[in-house]
């Protein structure tokens, strides 16, 4: 993925979770603001209570919504891979969103169910896009020099003259002897008569 794809997609979900922030904290505002006006009372709780709680709620999640949005908008700017506790944030931000998205589709809708969903791939998509390490990738077996392949891993014997001084003797080919083929013996082999035991 390029960089421009990335920083649109962290752009884009910078954007998605300041929405969400500002959503839900003026939601449960406006929810405790209800029940504290009309004496709603759940289970017998009381009514201050329960508006208090709302208030509380809203002011707690907007927030983390927030510090998520910040973490996007960093990883945004300086397009590098959110680290440590930023990475751990979006993290806790995506489970947060496939637990909604649950919830949503049981208690709300499906078009509820879906933003969820399209949020969760979006904060998918913005922790797999970077590379954590940032290095260059490990040189694969069997190229050149040119193309970024270990040299050592070449089709074919390698000779004992190219082998490194510093590998084991195991590790180093085997060199042809005489008679590996099959044995043969130093001295040609030389037929006798058998001598006659009769006179």
């Amino acid at each position: 993925m390029g960089p421009v794809v990335r920083r649109t997609v962290a752009w884009v979900v910078t954007v998605v979770l300041l929405v969400e922030a500002l959503g839900i904290g003026a939601l449960n505002w406006f929810l405790g603001v209800v029940v504290e006006r009309q004496k709603m009372s759940m289970a017998g709780l009381d009514p201050h209570l329960m508006s208090t709680s709302s208030k509380i709620g809203g002011v707690v999640f907007g927030l983390y919504f927030l510090l998520c949005a910040l973490v996007a908008l960093l990883v945004a700017v300086r397009d590098r891979a959110p680290a440590g506790f930023g990475r751990v944030v979006l993290i806790s931000a995506a489970v947060v969103h496939g637990l909604l998205g649950a919830f949503a589709w049981g208690l709300v809708n499906a078009t509820a169910f879906l933003v969820m969903v399209v949020v969760l791939a979006l904060l998918v998509l913005l922790l797999v896009s970077y590379d954590r390490d940032g290095g260059p990738a490990e040189a694969a077996p069997g190229g050149d020099g040119g193309t970024g392949g270990d040299p050592r891993a070449a089709d074919g014997p390698l000779d004992a003259r190219t082998v490194p001084p510093g590998e084991p003797a195991a590790e180093r080919p085997a060199e042809p002897q005489d008679g590996d083929d099959e044995p043969q013996d130093a001295v040609p082999e030389r037929l006798t008569r058998p001598v006659p035991t009769t006179p």
